[in-house]
């Protein structure tokens, strides 16, 4: 998965760690001001320093030589920057602090850059000739274009950013693929982090959600008047004891785990999705997991 990058759907700012671009004719006393009104900074971000994301956008496609159209592809990308609170873009560090926040953002982009899809997009274009060439000759019909491409959601926190994925491709089978995709980026670092890391005890931490992530499976299950072990795969237990290897992300209201179709079970059955509210975590979790969630003051909750 470290091949895809991430698509967003809008323009998005951290309102932590994150400022706003100055606009044209605006003042060092009003980008300021406009910064202060807008931005709360971690201690990944000393108070002279802001960071912004801006979303990029691949677009690509291939037609063959008789028009044809072969592949298609649509990526828009985040791409982070660090600003002075006078308004100009940080390229390069001075400080010690600088040079944090630019390496930060670099652990960030290399994540996203376009580099990698243009790999992908070319791989699948070998491939949508071949194919394409193979049909030409022995008479079968062209279905239809090659396709790939991404949407995601991105929410953050005073200190982190959680971004989610849905990554899509067809390449002439009889439906299309989908992969969930997680993201989840630590401010205060400037690393990624997978969700054990908020935890005081990681392994106790990972066996409440596993726990908890069977219980609503069963539920899944009988909902569609079927057992567990008829609605997924026979070995559906053991996979989702390594649950954090998968999609996991953050929102508002919690943590979700996401397995892509085939994964848990048969593709019929759709991607499996578990949410696990901050009240069930947050009796596991460490004061920097706390901080990081944005749910400082809330240790000592009881699990519901």
């Amino acid at each position: 998965m470290e091949a895809i990058i991430a698509l967003f759907l809008v323009l998005t700012t951290l309102t932590a760690c994150a400022g706003r671009a100055p606009s044209a004719g605006q003042s060092a006393v009003d980008l300021e001001h406009s910064l202060e009104e807008h931005v709360v900074l971690s201690e990944a971000a000393p108070e002279s320093l802001a960071y912004q994301i801006e979303i990029d956008t691949y677009e690509n496609a291939v037609q063959a030589d008789d028009g044809t159209e072969l592949v298609t592809c649509r990526f828009q990308y985040p791409v982070m920057t660090v600003f002075r609170r006078d308004g100009t873009a940080l390229e390069q560090g001075r400080t010690e602090e600088e040079k944090q926040a630019v390496a930060a953002a670099e652990v960030f982009n290399a994540k996203f850059g376009p580099a990698t899809v243009e790999t992908e997009f070319q791989d699948m274009t070998d491939l949508a000739r071949e194919d394409y060439a193979f049909r030409q000759e022995t008479g079968l019909e062209w279905p239809s274009a090659y396709n790939m491409e991404m949407d995601c959601t991105v929410y953050q926190t005073d200190c982190m950013v959680s971004v989610s994925a849905a990554y899509y491709s067809y390449t002439g089978g009889a439906h299309p693929n989908t992969v969930l995709l997680s993201w989840n980026f630590d401010l205060t670092t400037g690393q990624f982090f997978t969700a054990e890391a908020l935890a005081t005890d990681g392994q106790a931490f990972s066996d409440a959600v596993y726990e908890e992530i069977l219980r609503q499976s069963r539920l899944v299950a009988a909902e569609n008047d079927l057992t567990a072990e008829s609605f997924f795969w026979p070995n559906y237990e053991e996979i989702t004891a390594g649950w954090s290897s998968y999609a996991v992300s953050f929102d508002e209201d919690g943590m979700t785990v996401g397995f892509s179709p085939y994964e848990l079970a048969a593709y019929v059955m759709g991607s499996q999705v578990y949410h696990l509210t901050y009240e069930q975590l947050i009796p596991y979790l460490s004061a920097h997991g706390l901080e990081l969630l944005g749910l400082e003051g809330n240790a000592g909750a009881a699990v519901p």
